[in-house]
């Protein structure tokens, strides 16, 4: 079966372009892009910079809106999104992990957990339930009451992690999520991504351009001038094989 055994695919990615500038000065970000990604999968998408893999996520994000072509998110066609659909869609159905955290410097971890659940009119007893669990799941109950700047990057990061999850999103988009972590940090956030993929089911697709982050993925895809130029499963490969594969791949690529 397509996907590794997985069932539905639960984003459809068809024939998509994305252009930027006028006519006198086109640039071409993404080339009639197709790409399915199942539920339960975890997904690292690579490239060189300017390759168009970040355009790619915003566009699933809806941060950006392409150019022809079309984007479902289980059956949603998120490209006929606009207003408060798209509003509702965001906030309900994806989660985003950025590189920089993102995370509100007057609100505690607890609060900026609780932040989108609040917005949301969920009663408080079962927002405290859900947060105690997840903080629980990534090992962050002794920062819940700190404050961002009294958290090192990879609390930071794990509490923009359980954020993301909180809602009980239909998938997560991490853009450069061990971005701005060292290298002990970055090991516990992956360790954290792969606990949630492998053990709690969650769909994750993550941008990245560290081998060793893509490493933890179930399959990589490589993107080269806006196409996808090659992808890779992980299948019965233990981690460091799958590295090796990786890098072997990006050597083609002429990669970073």
């Amino acid at each position: 079966m397509e996907g590794g055994g997985y069932m539905e695919p639960i984003l459809k990615i068809k024939n998509i372009e994305k252009y930027y500038g006028n006519k006198s000065n086109l640039t071409k970000a993404l080339n009639h892009l197709s790409l399915e990604v199942y539920k339960g999968e975890f997904v690292a998408i690579m490239g060189a910079s300017g390759s168009g893999k970040t355009t790619l996520l915003n566009c699933i994000s809806t941060i950006d809106k392409v150019t022809s072509g079309h984007i479902y998110v289980g059956n949603t066609d998120i490209t006929k999104l606009k207003g408060n659909q798209l509003n509702c869609f965001r906030r309900e159905e994806l989660g985003f992990i950025f590189q920089d955290f993102n995370l509100l410097d007057t609100l505690t971890g607890y609060e900026n957990i609780a932040l989108a659940l609040t917005i949301q009119g969920v009663s408080p007893k079962t927002i405290d339930k859900k947060i105690q669990i997840l903080a629980n799941e990534l090992q962050i109950q002794d920062v819940l009451n700190k404050f961002p700047y009294q958290m090192s990057g990879g609390q930071k990061q794990r509490v923009a992690s359980v954020r993301a999850l909180i809602t009980n999103p239909k998938m997560i988009l991490a853009d450069e999520p061990t971005g701005a972590l060292d290298s002990h940090s970055s090991q516990k956030l992956l360790a954290s991504f792969k606990h949630l993929n492998k053990d709690l089911k969650t769909t994750i697709l993550m941008v990245t351009h560290d081998v060793l982050s893509a490493s933890y993925a179930s399959r990589v895809v490589f993107i080269k001038d806006g196409q996808i130029f090659n992808e890779i499963y992980r299948g019965d490969c233990d981690r460091r094989s799958f590295y090796e594969k990786i890098i072997d791949v990006m050597t083609l690529l002429g990669g970073e």
